[in-house]
């Protein structure tokens, strides 16, 4: 509990803070409800002093020498390992995760820091030609100042993490708005990594409040250069709408409704078992999590009995058992919701192969079957242990319902013939699609985001770069130019 008093607080240039806001933010455990902390909301006036300071920190951290920030990251990426474990239990306390999704966040999290040490010496300038005789063209590539973080609820660590560390390694600084239902995880704690591995104050900032009390103040202000949020497709336009009228870069990593396909020659207990950790992982509360499972109908009859009989099997309840695969969902609002999207489903025609029971907060995992085609189910990301079974008559189908919605995120084909399963993928409207796996993957060194509605750039590796620095040419005459007039 002291765990997360100390770190439910603003930590603004090197301080940690209590917001002078009128209203608190409850830290709640979603499985048993206990009060984990209270944050008195930052202001506007909060927002403001925390990009000022990044902006001042900025201007020296962008000269420091690439091997002195690298030393910062190492010992950021040290501190981590030494402190899995208690990561670990604040993923369970304050999202419900489950002990092995806890540690498949921060191991992961932990490849990202390891990738982001590599990345503060890769920006490099490029000598170019010039038309013109004794021109020089030099191509500068430079942090671009100063990187707002808003992040989501559902892996919050690693996803602040995925653009905090890099985007300190390229010698930016940061200010992150953590979600309101993880102040400390993502946000408090990985300011508590960095303040002890010794980044200088103001580098990285973390404000925890709300756009009821903010408005648009930490978009609209005019230090941040780039935008970088992770959550629903409905916040992320109306963030780049803004940003755009501030002339910001967004990055935004939006909504998904992937699909998992299943053709006739796939290794069908292998596919079942992709299925289930695709969809069910933290529960369905996964942008990449596979809403849609859709099978080749001379194989469904097969594919339906192993697949349910695995979900069924599936233990929901404590996190902290090791058992446990489904934990809690984020909040009875979202229990409710899902709730009410299945008893919809159900009356509108829909077959409930497996119907999970809710708890408090945990949601029992359902598989659903017999949809009409015009439901509006199949088109919207289901964040919650609700699987869609779909039968499909040949590839042609498939590719179909695949690109019909609004969303491209990722997506999975199973199939014994590698080479076809990358000629379905390359069909597919989608900024990631994977052969013979899961449709839930991050890699550290490749380009993460979405086309349609499910996001603008790319995160990882190269994109990163990108993403959180700038290009300035400067071109140098070592002769005379020659002149019109």
């Amino acid at each position: 509990m002291s765990f997360f008093h100390e770190l439910a607080h603003q930590y603004i240039d090197g301080e940690w803070l209590t917001g002078s806001g009128s209203w608190d933010i409850i830290d709640f455990n979603p499985y048993n409800g206990e009060k984990l902390a209270a944050v008195t909301v930052a202001t506007a006036l909060e927002v403001d002093r925390a990009y000022r300071a990044a902006e001042r920190a900025q201007q020296e951290w962008a000269g420091v020498n690439p091997y002195e920030r690298r030393a910062v990251l190492e010992r950021a990426l040290r501190i981590t390992g030494e402190r899995a474990e208690e990561i670990a239990e604040a993923i369970t306390d304050e999202l419900g995760g489950t002990r092995p999704r806890a540690r498949y966040e921060v191991d992961s999290a932990t490849e990202f820091l390891r990738e982001a040490i590599r990345q503060a010496l890769r920006p490099t300038g490029r000598l170019l030609p010039a038309v013109g005789d004794g021109r020089e063209n030099r191509l500068y590539r430079l942090p671009v100042g100063v990187v707002g973080v808003i992040s989501a609820f559902n892996f919050p660590f690693l996803v602040t993490m995925k653009s905090v560390a890099p985007a300190l390694a390229l010698g930016n600084a940061v200010v992150v708005k953590p979600h309101q239902n993880a102040p400390v995880v993502g946000g408090g704690l990985i300011a508590k990594i960095f303040e002890d591995a010794g980044l200088p104050a103001g580098l990285l900032n973390v404000v925890i409040t709300d756009s009821a009390e903010i408005g648009d103040a930490f978009i609209e202000h005019p230090v941040p250069k780039v935008i970088s949020f992770t959550g629903s497709d409905r916040v992320g336009r109306h963030i780049a709408a803004t940003a755009a009228g501030a002339f910001k870069r967004t990055i935004l990593e939006l909504s998904g409704n992937s699909a998992l396909v299943v053709l006739e020659d796939a290794d069908i207990d292998y596919a079942v078992r992709s299925a289930v950790f695709s969809r069910f992982l933290h529960q369905g509360q996964v942008s990449m999590a596979a809403n849609r499972i859709l099978v080749d109908r001379s194989v469904a009859e097969e594919f339906t009995e192993k697949f349910t009989a695995e979900v069924a099997a599936l233990k929901a309840g404590d996190p902290r058992d090791p058992e446990t695969r489904i934990g809690p969902v984020i909040n009875a609002f979202q229990a409710d919701a899902l709730d009410d999207l299945v008893d919809r489903a159900v009356a509108d025609g829909a077959t409930a192969l497996v119907r999970g029971r809710t708890v408090g907060n945990v949601v029992g995992p359902t598989v659903l079957t017999g949809l009409a085609e015009d439901s509006p189910l199949l088109t919207q990301e289901i964040l919650g242990p609700v699987a869609l079974l779909m039968t499909f008559d040949g590839e042609e189908e498939a590719v179909r319902i695949v690109n019909e919605g609004p969303y491209g995120l990722s997506g999975a084909v199973h199939t014994r013939d590698a080479e076809r399963g990358v000629k379905f993928a390359q069909r597919i409207v989608s900024g990631m699609f994977h052969v013979n796996d899961s449709t839930v993957q991050d890699d550290p060194l490749v380009a993460f985001g979405g086309e349609k509605t499910s996001g603008v750039g790319r995160l990882n590796g190269d994109a990163v770069v990108e993403a959180f620095t700038t290009q300035r040419w400067m071109s140098i005459q070592h002769g005379r130019s020659v002149f019109p007039y």
